[in-house]
């Protein structure tokens, strides 16, 4: 087993921090699976796209509750088995899935599935938050994200794909898979006895007090809302408006994950030097532009283009955040990772609702009326983001 410091202020060995990153990726994978496989599920399941991503809402909000409710539950426990169970959970859950023969027995499988995510990508940053150097802090946070990006490169082309190709019950378990060798290297490298200290009740007070701290929360909350209004639809949109064949599809995610994996290495470079704070400001202006441009999307390579600054902010947004909240305040990193991932799936959960609300309401129409005017719903909490963020940077600043 590969020796790692246990104590906090040291730099986790290699090994550590790959299986940590393999492990996001393989969460990323199972969280972007539906978006992925929509238009094959929507199909075999015989429902509409609408309520297809009714799937996505759900997960999202299960997520959402469970991500700071799990980790004031979890907050003592072994590091080790903590985020070997968590994906070991989401490995039978995404297999159980994939044998569900109808909508209504997938749902609650997939609701409890994807609790697993709740516990390990906040703990997972969390421990990697303890264990780094200050210096150090920002960087660390933002590698094992990165396994978010190569999901968004790899995971989403590639469930996209198979779902057309072969059914979305093989997307899902191509997860499984993923997540019960994730679980096996990360119970291989991390060791015994890494247990960040638990929040104590008066510790949980004062961050959910903080008025800087949630407002960086919230952030993230409204950023998700304006992606998800439009992300979750992505694969219906390209087939009904662009004419996007299945292979163009995936194309296409891929694409917007290979750019979505260069926003995320470039932070992960810079982010110490650069500061966490101006590069959430430039993320979220990135995917503010793509969604102002959006109408102009009206080819396949017309949307590619204009998708790029969205794709080089997505990722590195919510890896800046973590690091921004991380470097804030690391004596109550588990707390805010947890917060800040209930806030991703939170945004999430309300975006794909509105979206698929608006996919409801213009259903028949021809062509992107079909869709309504999501995009600009997108814009809007964007632009709300934008706008928080900047007070909370200011306000941080005030109080130093």
């Amino acid at each position: 087993m590969t020796t790692v410091p246990q104590a906090a202020g040291e730099v986790p060995a290699a090994a550590l921090r790959w299986s940590l990153l393999f492990g996001n990726f393989a969460i990323g994978c199972g969280v972007m699976v539906t978006a992925g496989s929509l238009n094959d599920l929507t199909r075999s399941l015989q429902v509409s796209v609408a309520v297809g991503g009714q799937l996505i809402t759900i997960a999202a909000a299960v997520l959402a509750f469970g991500a700071p409710l799990l980790a004031a539950a979890v907050g003592g426990f072994d590091r080790r088995r903590l985020l070997t169970l968590a994906l070991a959970w989401y490995a039978i859950g995404h297999a159980l899935s994939a044998l569900m023969p109808s909508y209504a027995a997938l749902m609650p499988v997939r609701a409890a599935s994807v609790l697993a995510a709740a516990v390990f990508t906040p703990q997972a940053a969390a421990t990697a938050a303890w264990l780094a150097t200050p210096a150090a802090r920002g960087r660390l946070i933002t590698f094992i994200f990165l396994g978010w990006s190569v999901a968004s490169v790899l995971g989403m082309p590639v469930h996209s794909f198979i779902g057309e190709t072969f059914g979305w019950r093989y997307a899902f378990g191509v997860v499984a898979l993923l997540s019960a060798v994730a679980a096996a290297w990360v119970w291989r490298v991390v060791p015994d006895g890494v247990r960040p200290p638990a929040l104590s009740l008066r510790s949980w007070r004062e961050v959910i007090t903080h008025p800087a701290l949630m407002a960086m929360v919230l952030v993230t909350a409204l950023s998700a809302a304006g992606q998800f209004t439009v992300f979750s639809y992505f694969a219906p949109y390209y087939r009904q408006v662009l004419g996007a064949t299945g292979g163009q599809t995936s194309l296409m995610f891929f694409w917007f994950g290979a750019f979505g994996l260069l926003g995320n290495v470039l932070l992960s470079r810079h982010v110490d030097r650069f500061g966490a704070s101006r590069a959430v400001a430039l993320a979220l202006a990135g995917m503010a532009l793509s969604l102002l441009l959006w109408p102009l999307g009206t080819t396949l390579v017309a949307m590619a283009l204009l998708l790029v600054p969205w794709a080089l902010g997505c990722f590195s947004c919510n890896s800046a955040q973590q690091a921004r909240l991380g470097q804030a305040a690391p004596a109550w990193a588990g707390a805010l990772m947890a917060l800040n991932t209930s806030a991703i799936y939170l945004g999430q959960a309300v975006g794909a609702a509105g979206g698929g609300a608006l996919v409801a309401a213009h259903a028949g129409e021809p062509g992107a009326a079909a869709f309504g005017p999501f995009h600009w719903v997108g814009l809007a909490w964007l632009m709300l983001a934008m706008a928080l963020s900047a007070w909370a940077t200011r306000r941080m600043r005030r109080d130093d």
